[in-house]
């Protein structure tokens, strides 16, 4: 028979296990994997945040749009690869196009941005990299291929007045190897780049 001291019994019970767990697993390992994080990869704990003095200037996870209040790429930096999220980059909307390969407004999106692309740094539409043309899934990918940074440096030179030698060879030092020597392809990360550029041009 269950009486009301076993029922208060039970329930203070239950009470005290549901506060223990609560501090240990709510707060207690809050605290100790937060401070494994600190210790172990700061930089990553904190969102891997980039610098610039002491203003922080972006992530080096999200990529950002170069252009101006039209959406007009700016001549003078490197640009991103095209994004699909939201209007460009904007990581509370991550998504790709979803569209298919065939999808006709796509299509038409590839043959634009090639054309553009070609035009803006004078090479042959056949020169231009995918990664130039297409979005990522996410449409936050903060990097473009060493091929559509390399392809970027005549123009970028010329717009600063810099020697193209000067900018190709800081692009080359910014050219992030494949993961473990192995996995993915490598990468320039375009936010570092342009702010390495605004140093060498400073």
């Amino acid at each position: 028979m269950v009486t009301t001291r076993t029922t208060m019994r039970t329930h203070w019970v239950a009470l005290r296990t549901m506060l223990i767990f609560t501090l240990v697993l709510g707060v207690a390992y809050t605290i100790v994997v937060t401070g494994i994080g600190q210790l172990a990869l700061p930089a990553q704990a904190n969102g891997s945040v980039i610098r610039s003095g002491d203003d922080i200037v972006g992530s080096a996870l999200i990529g950002q749009s170069f252009t101006d209040a039209d959406w007009e790429p700016l001549p003078e930096w490197f640009q991103s690869r095209p994004s699909a999220a939201g209007d460009g980059y904007d990581a509370g909307a991550s998504s790709g196009s979803n569209y298919g390969p065939e999808n006709a407004d796509l299509i038409a999106a590839i043959e634009e941005r090639k054309a553009q692309v070609a035009e803006s740094n004078g090479v042959s539409p056949d020169d231009v990299p995918a990664d130039a043309l297409t979005a990522s899934a996410s449409g936050l990918d903060p990097h473009i291929s060493p091929e559509y940074a390399l392809l970027q440096v005549p123009r970028v030179a010329a717009e600063r007045g810099l020697a193209e030698a000067a900018v190709r060879e800081l692009v080359e030092s910014r050219i992030q190897a494949r993961d473990l020597g192995y996995l993915g392809e490598p990468t320039v990360n375009v936010l570092q780049l342009n702010l390495a550029l605004a140093e060498l041009e400073g």
